[in-house]
C-alpha cells in the first residue's frame, strides 16, 4: 500500500490557491471601504501588496489633510472691521524729563514694576523718527495712539483710559479707512478702561464680549495699531490667567504670548470663536518691543466697568476701609493658622466700615458671605465687585477665635498718596540695638516725624533678617506679637515671650509711611 504524503496547512505553499485568494479578498475589500476605484484586481501576490501600499499612501494623505490647521482668515474677516485705531491729541504737557517719566508710567517711580514693565500704546506708541509723545519731539501738538473696538452698531468703543487720559481730542479710524471724532463718555483708571463713543451712526461692526473664561492653551487672535500700522493681527495662546503685575488690588490679567507692541493698546484680543475675551493693555519688554509677554483685562471685568460707564461715566466699588496683605507660611505660622489662605487686616481705616463693625489690626478675613477668601488680592476683587450699600457677611479670625460680622460697604473713595517720613533729620539718636534683629531703635516720639506711637528704626544692618524682609530707616514697630511696643525693651521682651511660647517666627506690625503691614521675622534659637 502506497503512502500518500500529507501536508499539513502550515506547510501549504504561500503562491496556493487558498491563501492569494483570502489575500485577494482582504485587498478588495480594504480598497473598496476607502472609496478607491480603477484597479484590476488579480489574485497574486505583487497585486495585493501593491493595493495595500496604495490604501496606505491614502490613508496618510488623508490623515495628513485632516492634521493640517485651518487658519484664521475666516475669523479674521468677521472681527477685523470691528477694530479701530485710536490717535489723541494731548494737553499741553511740561516737557521736563521727570514729567515725563512720572506720566507715562504705570507704577509708582522707583517701584520694581517700573522697572521691569513698560505700558504699550498711548502716548508712547508712536513710530521711530515720528512726532514724539509727552514732551517729545513735536512740541506743543502732542498726539498718541492705540486701539479700541466697537461694542455696539451705534458706536460705543472701548480702549484704554491711558490711551485717552488727558486728551484735547479723540479721533477714530475704521477699518475701512474713514476718520471720525469720538468723546470720552467715562473712564476707570483702577482697571485701565474707557468708552468713547463716535456719533452720527447707526450700523458700525462691532464685537461681542466673550462670557467664558478662557483656558490655558486656547488660540488667541489681538488685532490692533502697533506702531501706527492699523488693521494688524497676530495669533498666539493663553499662556496664563489671574496675573498680578503689581498695577494695582485689582489685577487679574490674561497673559497671551501673541505679540503685541506699543499701539496695540485697549485694542481686543478674540477667542476662536470670534468672541473678545480680553482688552490689551501692558507687556512685560525690557527692550520696549514685544517679547512673547502681553496682558490682557478679561472680558468679565470689561463688561462689568463698561455697564457702570455708559449708565453714569463713573464706577462705583464696594469699600470696607481695611489696610491688607497677603498670607505668607511664616506669618500664618506666628498666627497659629494650619494652612496659609485669606487676608490679613494690616489696619483697618478710621471710621471705616471695618472698623465699626470691629475689625482691627491682625485679624484674617477667612471668607465673604460663606466664599473662602484665598488671598487678599481675591479679598480686594470681591468687594470691589460690589455695590455702595450691599451688606456682606464676613467669616474673621480673630485672637485666635472665629468671628462673624455683617458689614455694610461704603463707597471706595479716591486712592489717597502715600506721604513718606520725613527723614531729613540725620542727627537723630541711634537708639538701642537689637542684634539678633539687625536693627537699631529709638522711641518714636523721640524722632522727628515719627509720631508718638511704637519705636522708629534708625539703622539695618544690611546683612539682617530685618534688611531681608524690607526694614528701612525710618519705619515705625507699632506691635511685636500683637503686643504694642514703646521701646526697645519692649521690642526684646515680647521677642522672648514668643521663643518661649516656641514660636517658630514673631509677627512685628510696621508703618511706613501712611501704610501699615506684617512682617514675619524667623526667631533664632539658642
Amino acid at each position: 500500500m502506497t503512502d500518500r504524503p500529507e501536508f499539513p496547512p502550515a506547510h501549504r505553499s504561500e503562491s496556493g490557491s487558498l491563501l492569494s485568494l483570502r489575500k485577494f479578498a482582504l485587498m478588495a475589500s480594504v480598497v473598496a471601504g476607502l472609496g478607491v476605484a480603477g484597479y484590476a484586481f488579480s489574485p497574486t501576490f505583487d497585486n495585493a501588496d501593491l493595493l495595500t501600499t496604495r490604501a496606505q499612501a491614502q490613508v496618510s494623505k488623508d490623515v495628513r489633510k485632516a492634521e493640517q490647521p485651518t487658519g484664521f482668515a475666516d475669523i479674521v474677516e468677521r472681527v477685523k472691521p470691528s477694530v479701530i485705531s485710536v490717535r489723541v491729541r494731548l494737553a499741553e504737557k511740561s516737557s521736563s524729563g521727570d514729567a515725563k517719566n512720572n506720566e507715562d508710567s504705570p507704577f509708582p517711580p522707583g517701584s520694581p514694576m517700573e522697572r521691569f514693565f513698560r505700558r504699550f500704546g498711548g502716548p508712547d506708541g508712536m513710530p521711530p523718527g515720528m512726532q514724539g509723545p509727552r514732551g517729545g519731539r513735536g512740541g506743543p501738538a502732542m498726539t498718541g495712539q492705540g486701539s479700541g473696538f466697537f461694542i455696539s452698531a451705534d458706536g460705543f468703543a472701548v480702549t484704554n483710559n491711558h490711551v485717552v487720559d488727558g486728551a484735547d481730542k479723540v479721533e477714530v479710524t475704521t477699518d475701512d479707512g474713514k476718520t471720525y471724532t469720538a468723546k470720552v463718555i467715562g473712564a476707570d483708571p483702577r482697571t485701565d478702561l474707557a468708552l468713547i463713543k463716535v456719533d452720527g451712526r447707526s450700523d458700525f461692526p462691532f464685537a461681542t464680549l466673550s462670557d467664558g473664561a478662557p483656558r490655558i492653551g486656547d488660540w488667541v487672535l489681538a488685532v490692533g495699531n502697533p506702531f501706527g500700522l492699523g488693521g494688524t493681527v497676530t495669533a498666539g495662546i493663553v499662556s496664563a490667567r489671574g496675573r498680578d503685575i503689581g498695577n494695582g488690588p485689582y489685577d487679574d490679567f490674561i497673559q497671551i504670548d501673541a505679540p503685541v507692541n506699543k499701539g496695540n493698546s485697549g485694542g481686543p484680543t478674540f477667542n476662536t470663536g470670534g468672541e473678545v475675551m480680553g482688552v490689551n493693555t501692558a507687556i512685560y519688554s525690557p527692550s520696549g518691543g514685544s517679547v512673547g509677554i502681553a496682558f490682557a483685562i478679561p472680558s468679565s471685568t470689561v463688561k462689568t466697568v463698561v455697564k457702570q460707564l455708559q449708565e453714569k461715566g463713573t464706577v462705583s466699588r464696594g469699600w470696607i476701609g481695611v489696610q491688607i496683605q497677603p498670607i505668607t507660611p511664616e506669618i500664618a505660622d506666628s498666627l497659629g493658622l494650619k494652612k496659609v489662605g485669606g487676608a490679613l487686616v494690616a489696619e483697618p481705616q478710621a471710621n471705616s466700615p471695618a472698623e465699626k463693625a470691629g475689625i482691627g489690626s491682625g485679624d484674617v478675613i477667612t471668607s465673604v458671605n460663606d466664599r473662602p477668601v484665598r488671598d487678599a488680592r481675591e479679598l480686594a476683587r470681591t468687594i470691589g465687585g460690589m455695590a455702595p450699600g450691599d451688606s456682606v457677611k464676613l467669616n474673621v479670625l480673630q485672637k485666635g477665635q472665629d468671628k462673624t460680622v455683617t458689614v455694610t460697604l461704603g463707597e471706595l473713595p479716591n486712592a489717597k498718596e502715600a506721604k513718606a517720613i520725613d527723614r531729613s533729620d540725620r542727627s537723630q539718636p541711634r537708639g538701642s540695638d537689637i542684634p539678633r534683629l539687625g536693627l537699631s531703635l529709638a522711641p518714636a516720639n523721640t524722632v522727628a516725624g515719627a509720631g508718638k506711637d511704637g519705636v522708629v528704626v534708625t539703622g539695618v544692618d544690611p546683612r539682617s533678617p530685618a534688611a531681608e524682609r524690607g526694614f528701612k530707616e525710618g519705619d515705625v514697630i507699632l506691635e511685636v506679637g500683637g503686643k504694642a511696643v514703646a521701646d526697645a525693651g519692649e521690642v526684646r521682651s515680647a521677642l522672648e515671650a514668643a521663643r518661649n511660647d516656641k514660636k517658630n517666627s514673631v509677627l512685628i506690625r510696621v508703618r511706613s509711611g501712611d501704610t501699615s503691614r506684617f512682617v514675619a521675622i524667623p526667631l533664632e534659637r539658642g
